[in-house]
């Protein structure tokens, strides 16, 4: 290897390793019901920047911001329509986005592109003609645009499916040379238009991670995160098996595949934590010693979270054990990965003060995607970690932790059933609180 080759590649790592490096926090600035605000949702989460800084977020995920069929704009039609989001206007969210920006927070935009409805029907009097929402021709489609194996709206002349099949709207044939690059022109348009950094790919299983590639590298976002939903895998008797690894290989085979800066919500860890929680903090620790989820394996590409707008929210699909959430964010906010704090829990369940005190810990200690987890005790009342040799970390009931905590360990945010430590800060009232 040349001077010049050795110069260069010591130049990614130190960018790659200075990016690993960051605390990162990711706010999901919208629940299930946002498009119904009063007056715009772009116009309302703009009044609550500040807060939302207050938190800790270095980066905000905000919804589908174009045209839909539904409502909360899962169903997007007319990608370049951005004036008939219920959500608000074009330049309601162009000046959210600024308003982000000038706090040093990042935009990441919910992207729809497993799907789309069309306006119109072709010939055979099927819903498969779609209108891009401009003047001209760009993402103008028809039939051919559609997975072949789609049958309820194909002409059979596109390629067949590279994912997971959705049966509610036309499956788009990502393999189609101009389904690529149109989509790739509008996600670029997003970021200098809009001003949006990264995106969040909806229903990640509904096209193959070479697909997902070929969008990532086509736009070079700073921030990626695919929804690759897994309910885990579940024993005779209901409960979680005891080896998840099948589920947290699939996140970790994404994430490897398509490369640069993409990671994957770490749904292994949400599963087995809000189990755990229950009195089955054995859970917390495999076979190797390491974390159960994503972030045993892959911490660095992995986004933990305890709820969103589908787990939680209205549709409550899968959630947290509400009287443990916070148990959750002590859990994810003081660990390896990126931890993704949601709007309900902040605003609607009034746990400001809590999950701003958590991410305060993590951001005065460096806690970043890549930190080192040492997983003290992992039993059925107790979990105790240490990050990084300066956080110490326990959730659950047990309270007598005997020499687990060093003298010079001082806690520094606490609440029902857990507690952090730092090396170093300062001490929170006087007061049994362990």
């Amino acid at each position: 290897m040349g001077k010049r080759s050795a110069s260069h590649l010591l130049f990614v790592l130190l960018c790659l390793g200075s990016y690993l490096a960051q605390a990162q926090i990711l706010f999901q600035g919208f629940n299930w019901e946002s498009w119904k605000k009063q007056d715009g949702w772009y116009n309302f989460l703009e009044g609550h920047v500040s807060d939302i800084a207050a938190s800790g977020a270095t980066h905000v995920w905000l919804p589908p911001p174009s045209h839909s069929v539904a409502p909360q704009g899962y169903m997007p039609g007319r990608l370049y329509d951005l004036n008939a989001s219920k959500y608000g206007t074009a330049a309601e969210l162009k000046s959210l986005i600024a308003a982000f920006s000038a706090k040093g927070i990042q935009c990441v935009a919910d992207i729809v592109i497993n799907h789309r409805c069309a306006d119109y029907k072709d010939s055979r009097g099927i819903y498969c003609i779609f209108e891009g929402g401009t003047a001209d021709s760009r993402l103008d489609w028809g039939p051919d645009m559609v997975c072949s194996d789609d049958t309820q709206y194909s002409n059979g002349r596109g390629h067949r499916d590279t994912g997971a099949g959705f049966a509610a709207a036309p499956d788009i044939d990502h393999l189609n040379a101009r389904v690529q690059q149109e989509l790739s022109d509008w996600l670029n348009w997003l970021k200098s238009d809009l001003g949006f950094a990264g995106w969040r790919l909806d229903f990640a299983k509904g096209y193959s991670a070479d697909v997902a590639k070929v969008y990532v590298d086509n736009t070079k976002p700073a921030f990626v995160v695919a929804e690759i939903w897994s309910n885990l895998r579940y024993d005779g008797n209901g409960e979680p098996s005891r080896n998840q690894d099948v589920d947290r290989q699939e996140l970790v085979n994404w994430a490897q595949t398509v490369g640069g800066p993409a990671s994957a919500f770490d749904f292994t860890t949400k599963g087995e934590l809000q189990a755990a929680v229950q009195g089955e903090l054995w859970r917390m620790k495999d076979g190797s010693g390491k974390a159960p989820g994503m972030i045993g394996w892959m911490p660095e590409r992995a986004v933990t979270f305890v709820d969103n707008h589908d787990t939680g929210s209205t549709q409550n699909s899968w959630p947290f054990p509400s009287d443990k959430v916070m148990q959750g964010y002590a859990y994810i906010l003081t660990h390896p990965g990126v931890p993704c704090i949601f709007y309900d829990h902040v605003f609607d369940w009034n746990l400001k003060q809590e999950i701003s005190a958590l991410a305060a810990v993590r951001s005065r200690n460096g806690i970043h995607p890549g930190s080192k987890l040492n997983i003290l005790a992992a039993e059925g009342d107790m979990y105790v970690a240490m990050i990084d040799d300066k956080v110490i970390t326990k959730i659950g009931s047990w309270y007598d932790l005997g020499s687990l905590i060093p003298s010079d360990f001082h806690a520094v945010a606490h609440g029902n059933n857990y507690c952090v430590w730092e090396k170093s800060g300062l001490r929170v009232p006087a007061g049994r609180h362990h």
